[in-house]
């Protein structure tokens, strides 16, 4: 049963067993595509499709807390969603992610 926590409803994503540091993990929650990333310590949850194409971000290569979209090579920052160069414009939703024992909760209510 998913947890629910005051901020929005969190659900299952991943185990964090199955993320390798650095490699994007693309899940599907509720039909929302949503590429799960652990790096510098941390555990991200950002939108899956790219705003400015629509490819996955999940496919891409992570670096320095961004995630670069293989495709045109728009990078989007794991914190903010905010992209960091062209040819994207618009920033990518990112959402709350809470760590449950080897739990990867994601709730789909936007942080920004």
């Amino acid at each position: 049963m998913p947890a629910t926590f005051e901020s929005g409803h969190y659900q299952r994503a991943c185990g964090l067993s199955e993320l390798e540091e650095g490699t994007p993990k693309r899940v599907e929650l509720d039909g929302t595509p949503v590429s799960v990333v652990k790096t510098e310590g941390e555990v991200f949850a950002i939108n899956d499709i790219c705003s400015h194409a629509n490819v996955s971000l999940s496919e891409g290569e992570v670096e320095d807390c961004q995630i670069e979209c293989w495709l045109h090579g728009s990078s989007f920052d794991l914190r903010t969603g905010k992209p960091s160069g062209l040819p994207a414009t618009r920033p990518v939703p990112v959402y709350p992610v809470k760590i449950e024992g080897d739990d990867v909760l994601v709730s789909l209510t936007q942080e920004s």
